[in-house]
């Protein structure tokens, strides 16, 4: 737990006020009350994750259950309005702005995204039911996503597009690089 703090610490830029490193705080203690094994003792812990993830919540703008499959160096860029499924699972390296959801597609049937490595969501897009994105992909600002995002492409529009990229360089520019 305390390395994963360190390093989401680090890539947060150091910075103790990033919202988005506190949420994660929280998200950690959550995932790591389950290695207790003492009942007696977890008991109390996960009351006080309760708690925390509560007051997260209402500060910070950003429901993430402890049961989310996250990935090293997990960027919450801006917060307000994420909403993360508890099924969900990130690989590493992945960035999420404001106004994002990544869960369910339908009340009642099971099945999140799951995003590979060094994956960049764009504010407010929405990825929604059992769908796969592939590495190195880009998700642009307000975007629906519905369907499996190959690697090393770009989703942009309501419902998205998928945008093959032509070369390394690409991956390097802004997505405003691609939009018509």
């Amino acid at each position: 737990m305390f390395a994963n703090i360190r390093e989401d610490w680090r890539t947060h830029d150091s910075n103790w006020g990033r919202h988005g490193f506190w949420a994660l705080v929280v998200y950690r203690f959550g995932r790591w009350r389950y290695s207790v094994g003492w009942r007696p003792l977890r008991a109390p812990l996960s009351f006080f994750y309760k708690l925390l993830k509560f007051f997260s919540d209402a500060l910070f703008g950003i429901e993430m259950p402890c049961e989310t499959v996250i990935g090293k160096r997990f960027v919450i860029e801006h917060v307000g309005g994420i909403v993360i499924s508890g099924d969900a699972i990130f690989g590493d390296d992945c960035i999420v702005r404001n106004g994002v959801t990544v869960g369910l597609r339908h009340r009642g049937l099971r099945g999140s995204p799951q995003l590979g490595d060094r994956v960049d969501i764009g504010a407010g897009a929405k990825l929604l039911g059992p769908i796969r994105i592939g590495n190195d992909v880009s998700i642009g600002a307000n975007a629906v996503v519905l369907c499996d995002v190959p690697d090393g492409c770009i989703a942009v529009g309501i419902p998205a597009r998928i945008i093959p990229r032509k070369s390394a360089v690409d991956a390097a520019l802004p997505l405003a690089a691609f939009e018509p």
